[in-house]
């Protein structure tokens, strides 16, 4: 009664924060604008997602989070601080416990600096939990039956794929290739083929509007603005479904292949019940048009997309707070404070 225990997806493009006894409060970008002369925060979150390559020269936006993993450690803190205060309010407690989601390839360096991070931001007690653990449990899979199942969580900076059984992950592997790579590409593209400069925003436009990476699945154009890299001065042109996949293929594939890799590694019972059950998508970009479908003929197998799969890795920390909290007082965070143990 004296503790406030919250689970975080602390993720590259999205920080989403589950509060327990009330769901999923916060979900907003990973940004941060600071201004560069007086170091002071200017915004955080949705309101410096708006910033981003429409500020002046002294106020930066900036994500904090790359690949999956801290690259500035200060502003993360900042941010983290900034949306716990948020999700939970200024009212009195005792004991702030925290479980944040980790990539399944995390580092101990970068295990280190999240759970310092957290701890920073005023967290007594935190553990980590890996992100296709938490996506799988998030997505209704019952991981803790002697079953194999399987799931493919694609966030912004990180693609982790794993096979688990009896509570645990059996197989896995992680690529740093995700919802943010799929907009370089884009970026790249239109570079390339239209002497075009667009922005983060632009591009990730185009990859929910425009999108498909599953020929004939999607016939969509949109009117894209950028600046002419010949002439500098703003320019309209028109990109479509089909020029789209071929700016995503060499992305898509590295996915693709990557779950492959883990399927050649996984035991025959366990494969077999993955033939069976099929692999579950979860985070953002599940949603990329077509995915299932590319993903569904590349490996024969059956290949479902989770009910809102962005929040999949946030609702699965929470169930596993819960659980956890409940069943085994104390174990889950009284165990070595600041260490970050993965659960």
């Amino acid at each position: 009664m004296f503790g406030i225990d919250i689970g975080v997806d602390l993720g590259t493009a999205n920080v989403l924060v589950h509060v327990k006894g009330k769901g999923i409060v916060l979900d907003e970008p990973s940004v941060v604008a600071i201004d560069s002369q007086s170091k002071k925060v200017v915004a955080v979150g949705e309101e410096a997602r708006r910033m981003l390559g429409r500020t002046p020269g002294h106020i930066v936006a900036t994500r904090p989070l790359r690949e999956g993993v801290i690259a500035d450690f200060d502003t993360t803190e900042i941010m983290l601080r900034h949306f716990i205060q948020k999700a939970i309010g200024k009212s009195p407690f005792k004991r702030l416990r925290v479980m944040i989601c980790v990539p399944s390839g995390i580092t101990s360096v970068e295990q280190k600096a999240v759970v310092e991070a957290a701890t920073r931001s005023g967290a007594k007690m935190v553990d980590l939990i890996t992100e296709p653990k938490a996506a799988a449990i998030g997505a209704g899979l019952d991981i803790y039956e002697p079953s194999g199942s399987m799931v493919v969580d694609i966030g912004g900076g990180t693609t982790d794929v794993a096979l688990l059984s009896l509570g645990d992950i059996v197989t896995s592997s992680s690529i740093r290739v995700a919802g943010d790579k799929f907009d370089e590409a884009i970026i790249r593209y239109i570079k390339k083929e239209y002497s075009l400069l667009i922005g983060e925003r632009t591009a990730e436009d185009i990859k929910i509007q425009v999108v498909s990476v599953y020929p004939g699945a999607r016939s969509a154009e949109m009117d894209i603005r950028g600046r002419d890299m010949i002439s500098g001065l703003p320019k309209t042109v028109t990109v479509r479904s089909e020029e789209m996949r071929e700016a995503l293929q060499e992305t898509v594939e590295m996915i693709v292949a990557t779950t492959k890799q883990v399927l050649e590694i996984t035991p025959p019972e366990l494969a077999a019940d993955i033939f069976d059950k099929g692999i579950v998508l979860t985070g953002g970009g599940a949603l990329l048009f077509g995915l299932d479908k590319l993903m569904m003929q590349e490996l024969q197998i059956p290949v479902h997309i989770a009910n809102d799969p962005m929040s999949c890795v946030v609702k699965g920390t929470g169930m596993s707070l819960d659980y956890m909290t409940n069943v085994q007082k104390g174990s889950l965070f009284g165990k070595r404070q600041g260490t970050g143990s993965i659960s």
